[in-house]
């Protein structure tokens, strides 16, 4: 079901600004048969959004569960034409956020990925491959298509830089909140802290920091100092580990209690 334009930006605004921390998790396009039944247990638990992957065989930020989650997708024969597909009939209440690589936009056609996306019902896009200042092939197509395009900021990112990379966000700015890729830790560090101090000092916008998140302790110490948090690795290795959309859906649910201060 395609939702209204703004859809990402606006709801997260309305949870955020009711009091709420936000929580996304990410869940691997065809990873398991099952996928779509993930990702409406993941709604059904509390998320306010959902960030879909869309695997690729080359990936820049991926640590080893992300990894092996789009290995199984491809494996098993998941496609970006097949994910759409799926979300289209997922029939959920929050929006939709498709994670993935430019090289998938572009050998689709990046006119024709954005308008294929949006119609399937995704409403934001994160191509962290894709710096801002080479946007400007995706930016275009995005806009027309409706789509709002999520730019990421790290720790490393330069003062003079921030404002103007958050200026160009939409939906959300995506705090990577530690140096590195994906994956769980057992300690987060003290980047969450600093980076959302900072993104909180330049922008509005929901600011909602991931890497690493991977328990509902985790998750309410980083949402102390932003909007909210996206959890990956943590949700996928359960899948990977044989676990279905009822225990990913508690896990979700556990995340939501410790936001929540439950």
């Amino acid at each position: 079901m395609k939702a209204a334009d703004g859809f990402l930006e606006s709801h997260l605004r309305a949870r955020r600004d009711g009091g709420r921390k936000l929580l996304v998790p990410y869940i691997t396009g065809g990873i398991d048969p099952r996928w779509i039944d993930l990702v409406r247990a993941a709604a059904d638990a509390g998320a306010d959004a959902i960030e879909v992957g869309i695997p690729f065989s080359d990936p820049v930020m991926d640590g080893p569960t992300i990894q092996a989650a789009s290995e199984r997708a491809l494996d098993q024969g998941a496609t970006p034409g097949s994910i759409l597909d799926d979300v289209a009939g997922a029939d959920v209440d929050v929006p939709l956020v498709v994670m993935t690589y430019f090289n998938i936009a572009f050998r689709v056609g990046v006119e024709r990925f954005a308008a294929e996306a949006r119609e399937a019902g995704i409403s934001g896009m994160i191509l962290p491959d894709v710096p801002m200042e080479e946007m400007g092939e995706w930016e275009p197509a995005a806009r027309a298509a409706g789509l709002e395009t999520v730019m990421l900021a790290s720790p490393l990112t330069p003062e003079a830089r921030l404002p103007v990379l958050t200026g160009r966000s939409q939906g959300f700015v995506y705090g990577v909140n530690l140096l590195g890729v994906t994956g769980e830790r057992a300690a987060i560090g003290d980047h969450a802290a600093s980076l959302g101090a900072r993104l909180k000092a330049v922008t509005d916008l929901p600011a909602i920091m991931g890497f690493g998140v991977s328990t509902p302790d985790q998750a309410a110490a980083v949402a102390a100092h932003a909007d909210g948090v996206v959890v990956g690795s943590a949700l996928m290795r359960r899948v990977l580990d044989g676990e279905g959309p009822l225990r990913v859906g508690q896990a979700v649910a556990d995340l939501r209690a410790g936001l929540d201060g439950g």
